[in-house]
């Protein structure tokens, strides 16, 4: 059941990639320009993270697997609509929509599936490697993938490829095994759903605004109908977003504290956010997906605009850390049997902040090819080792019936990680802080310490032994 599974998860995660390198080919068939295609992305992207939650949720409702074909129906309709666009609109309409609405539909049912159909530590974190490795491939690979077919064929046969992954899936769905939910099936909470879909739709609008107009100082004016709402060198309009965000997901965590205390059903548990353990492996999962997507960003762009590298050469010196990813995701089972998943978390920490400096201390503007493998490999290593862990922890911190609702959280934190690293790589970047190619090298340093940061938080991770995920104390409180 594991392969149709990761699949799906490939796909979702090579559609958030893959179009970075075929930006300028679109943009000229379809008579935009390339801002136009970034703000296409940059929608993906929200409608992915900002209906994660909901998505999830309707898990318990419709059913995990019927809810994973569901999506998958959407996600093939909108890749087969965005590969027959003629223009900017339905491009949106099928990419950044459907396929955004797909994505929140069949992923969280991935993760939820693999938790309740293999029980213990070992199988668990076999298959969780699989998947999580399977992300990490499609990520990586994507912008390797994408070039070859764009340049072999056409952009439009991306999207085709995904349609055929799909159909490929939903052939295979018979073999997922699910055990069905247990109890009354919960009614939908959509206030709730309505109120954490946009305000997460504001906080990653405004993490993703920080390229253009920076972090603190606006880099430009903020207008909106042609009215100057902030002038340049004001405060950034990043943190109206954010703002705007925050008070609508207060509004949100009151909302669901009110139903719960009514005796309703919320969209999520307020005991989610008690589980120490939890809340830790989810911190941990952000910086992981943060320090993965920033360190990818950061090396593309600089293989491409300082040593002037096409799509598909830039995609091949990113191989090493793609092959990281695959064979640590792949050892996930033998190390979960000789070490704890807290270890996993931190050694993944460590060998990725060495990727980094290795490649801060060796990879040059002319250096050889060669330099830059030590590093990408040791981040891919480290990736995939901690990935796994994480979302076992994660997942493994509550009983069967809160499934739905842990895994719509993990992966919208996983995304925002994703956007938050994207954002933050750019906005340095964008700001030219320092001279020349020294950019790259500080938002790098920046990057380590992020993972740092990450390290420190592992290390608070109760300890466990070798093949116990969770305190079972914490894994009862959030289903009272």
């Amino acid at each position: 059941m594991i392969v149709p599974l990761a699949l799906a998860q490939f796909t979702a995660s090579y559609a958030a990639t893959n179009m970075n390198v075929a930006i300028s080919n679109i943009a000229k068939d379809l008579g935009t320009t390339v801002i136009g295609l970034q703000t296409t992305i940059t929608l993906f992207t929200l409608t992915m993270a900002s209906l994660m939650i909901p998505g999830s949720k309707l898990t318990n409702i419709w059913g995990r697997k019927r809810c994973f074909v569901i999506g998958l129906v959407i996600y093939g309709v909108g890749a087969l609509l965005a590969s027959l666009a003629q223009g900017l609109g339905l491009m949106i309409f099928g990419y950044s929509v459907l396929e955004g609405v797909g994505s929140a539909l069949m992923i969280p049912p991935i993760y939820i599936l693999v938790t309740v159909a293999f029980p213990d530590v070992r199988s668990r974190a076999k298959n969780f490697g699989i998947i999580s490795g399977a992300a990490g491939l499609g990520a990586a690979a994507g912008p390797l993938i994408g070039g070859v077919i764009t340049s072999a064929i056409s952009w439009r046969a991306s999207f085709i490829v995904q349609v055929l992954a799909v159909v490929t899936v939903i052939v295979l769905t018979p073999r997922i095994a699910d055990p069905g939910v247990s109890g009354r099936r919960p009614a939908f909470d959509v206030t709730g759903a309505v109120l954490s879909a946009v305000g997460l739709f504001f906080v990653v609008l405004g993490i993703l605004q920080s390229s253009s107009y920076g972090w603190f100082v606006s880099r430009k004016d903020f207008s909106v109908g042609g009215t100057v709402l902030i002038a340049k060198g004001g405060v950034s309009p990043v943190w109206l977003f954010i703002a705007v965000g925050a008070a609508i997901l207060a509004w949100f965590f009151w909302h669901i504290r009110s139903r719960q205390k009514a005796g309703k059903e919320p969209l999520l548990r307020t005991a989610l956010f008690g589980n120490r353990t939890a809340n830790l492996g989810l911190g941990t999962q952000l910086i992981q997906w943060l320090v993965m997507q920033g360190s990818f960003f950061i090396m593309s762009v600089f293989l491409q605009q300082v040593r002037h590298y096409s799509a598909i050469e830039t995609g091949l010196m990113l191989t090493p850390a793609t092959v990281g990813i695959l064979a640590s995701s792949a050892a996930a089972e033998r190390f979960a049997k000789r070490h704890s998943q807290r270890w996993l978390i931190w050694v993944g920490f460590v060998i990725t902040s060495a990727g980094m400096v290795l490649l801060l201390a060796l990879a040059r503007a002319h250096s050889s090819i060669v330099t830059f493998w030590p590093g990408l490999l040791a981040i891919g290593i480290g990736v995939g080792t901690m990935l796994t862990s994480s979302v076992n922890v994660v997942q493994s911190s509550f009983p069967e019936q809160d499934q739905d609702d842990i895994s719509g959280l993990s992966r919208s934190v996983s995304n925002l990680g994703s956007s938050l690293g994207t954002a933050l790589a750019g906005s340095i970047l964008a700001a030219q802080l320092v001279p020349g190619n020294k950019s790259f090298a500080l938002t790098m340093v920046m990057l380590i310490v992020i993972a740092l940061i990450g390290l420190v938080i592992a290390l608070l991770l109760p300890k466990q032994k070798a093949g116990v995920l969770a305190p079972e104390p914490q894994a009862s409180t959030a289903s009272r």
